[in-house]
């Protein structure tokens, strides 16, 4: 007679104390943060599937997330599932404490703060505005811009700067010179003012 407790060959026995479980949850928390949420306010556009309480279990990686409910997830945040998973780069630090993710937040902080001296040399984008914007310009810059946030993991839905090349490349697409689609952002008003 076959042990009850057993589990299938082909199911897998999830370790909440994995480093990778934990890896997850910290990814998890870092994208809700970027995108601006609060647990409960997740809890509440989810209609109460992610409940508060266990949202935050998930990203302290006290419990495992499901495959289709990190779907649901992503599709609540509207970002591609992948970004959601930590990055394969990071699997010598999946099991790097909280204390060591806050350590290595600095060296980010000084790359934006020097990135301040070149503040003319970019062009900051209002999101907002671009969503509730119509029309093919549209359209094709929030694909374009999409593309940049996925690069960058950069989740944070308010506000996107980009680097003059990248200006550049929009340009291009439309057919015009930077000078002119620089032009054009605030003819859209979709020109961020920071």
């Amino acid at each position: 007679m076959a042990d009850a407790t057993k589990l299938p060959e082909d199911s897998e026995q999830v370790d909440t104390n994995s480093a990778y479980v934990r890896a997850i949850g910290a990814r998890l928390r870092v994208v809700r943060n970027q995108i601006g949420l609060s647990l409960h306010a997740v809890a509440a556009m989810s209609n109460q599937e992610f409940k508060a309480s266990v949202l935050g279990a998930y990203e302290r990686g006290a419990r495992a997330i499901s495959v289709p409910r990190l779907q649901r997830l992503a599709k609540l945040y509207e970002i591609p599932v992948d970004q959601l998973l930590p990055p394969e780069h990071d699997s010598a630090r999946w099991g790097a404490s909280d204390e060591t993710e806050a350590e290595d937040d600095g060296p980010a902080t000084v790359r934006l703060s020097s990135r301040s001296r070149h503040d003319q040399d970019r062009v900051a984008i209002d999101l907002g505005r671009l969503r509730s914007s119509v029309g093919p310009e549209s359209e094709m810059l929030r694909r374009f811009l999409k593309m940049i946030q996925l690069q960058r993991q950069d989740f944070n839905g308010h506000m996107i700067t980009i680097r003059t090349g990248d200006l550049r490349a929009i340009a291009c697409l439309f057919g015009i010179t930077a000078d002119a689609m620089s032009r054009r952002l605030d003819e859209l008003s979709l020109r961020a003012h920071t």
